[in-house]
């Protein structure tokens, strides 16, 4: 087994990294306390390739694999994960399109994020919809070449500043089994009958947008349906276990930040005529933050490693990945704040930061609860 990085990883990490701590950190604070989106900084991050990162090459995107895909998620969260998701989600429903659009859909829909000209969302969360997502109700009737859509979609990533989403709506409710009848939809955010409402006043990650998005009569032509009418649900059931992996990613990238901040703080903050890392029990936390770190990256690259070729253990490993790192992430980041003691209470340190934005990698992508569903589902039935 290598865990080396090749050549060529080793410099995505590091210039990302780069590109992170010049572009990224000093202007974090700012733009968690006034919950605004950075666009100036995603604009400079599509320079580099990263809002198109998983796009492929020939659609304008860097390209990357996803264990790349995941290194660059891990380097961005380990400096903040508000800005860090409004870099990664620029893509968001992109998959959906590179697997099962049409050429025009993929050069319309994938080159302008590539670019940094356009940001993207995927729409599947409604308001009484959350885990459950076979419960869909938005709907998308055919109406001559048109596809009208109402509903409601909820906690949408880029809700407000995105220029188009995938949206999973029914389109057949008389479907056999619920499970079929549904389908993708690309809706473009300037159709008349679209509105985007912001949610602020979120726990963590708030510098990338949420809204809850309204679709009152809105008309779409029928080249915007992605694939096959009635596949949505298996088509978005396909990207689970890649989408996940990222989460697991941005957990470990919540905690390698956290875990940072508390090596430097305890090196520098003196207790007693100290510094407080002579200490024993500071020394032990170090050492138990450091280890749950690198677990969780470990369960994350094998995951990532394994969506790159298709293992039959995917969907385990993915949530193993998924429910674990998120886990530490939340674990790892409590911790910085209690090496900090009450400076870690305040936001004059980054660890206040990535106490809260840690949180959601717990809920979006499936919550813990359901991640265990899967795992103890994959055991009982494949004896993984």
């Amino acid at each position: 087994m290598d865990f080396a990085l090749s050549d060529e990883q080793q410099a995505i990490r590091d210039e990302v990294r780069r590109f992170a701590e010049n572009e990224i950190e000093p202007v974090a604070k700012e733009y968690d306390q006034e919950e605004k989106f950075p666009h100036e900084v995603v604009e400079k991050a599509a320079e580099m390739g990263l809002t198109g990162a998983n796009i492929p090459i020939e659609y304008g995107g860097a390209g990357y694999s996803p264990f790349e895909t995941a290194l660059i998620v891990e380097e961005l969260f380990a400096v903040d994960p508000g800005i860090g998701l409004s870099i990664t989600s620029a893509s968001f429903g992109g998959d959906a399109i590179m697997e099962f659009g049409t050429e025009d859909q993929k050069e319309r829909f994938l080159e302008p994020v590539a670019r940094g000209d356009a940001i993207m969302g995927a729409a599947i969360s409604e308001p009484d919809v959350g885990s459950d997502v076979s419960s869909v109700s938005t709907r998308a009737e055919k109406d001559g070449d048109e596809w009208v859509i109402n509903g409601n979609k909820m906690w949408i990533t880029n809700g407000s500043v995105g220029d188009y989403y995938v949206v999973l709506c029914k389109t057949d409710p008389d479907a056999a089994d619920r499970y079929s009848g549904f389908s993708q939809i690309v809706v473009e955010s300037d159709r008349d009958g679209f509105e985007a409402d912001k949610i602020t006043g979120k726990l963590g990650i708030r510098a990338s947008d949420t809204a809850e998005l309204i679709f009152d009569d809105v008309r779409v032509p029928e080249e915007n349906l992605v694939g096959t009418r009635g596949a949505g649900f298996l088509q978005l059931m396909q990207f689970f276990d890649e989408t996940r992996t990222m989460v697991a990613a941005q957990g470990v990238g919540i905690a390698k930040g956290a875990c940072e901040r508390a090596l430097e703080y305890a090196q520098e903050r003196e207790q007693f005529g100290q510094n407080i890392s002579e200490f024993q029990a500071i020394q032990h936390k170090l050492a138990e933050m450091h280890t749950k770190t690198e677990a969780a990256r470990m369960l994350t690259y094998k995951s990532a490693w394994s969506v790159e070729n298709e293992d039959e253990q995917l969907t385990a490993l993915a949530s193993m990945a998924k429910e674990y790192a998120s886990n530490v992430a939340v674990d790892v980041a409590d911790e910085a704040v209690q090496v900090h003691g009450g400076s870690g209470y305040v936001n004059d340190f980054d660890v206040e930061r990535f106490y809260r934005d840690a949180k959601i990698t717990q809920i979006y992508e499936g919550t813990t609860e359901i991640q265990k569903n899967i795992i103890a589902r994959e055991l009982l039935g494949k004896g993984y």
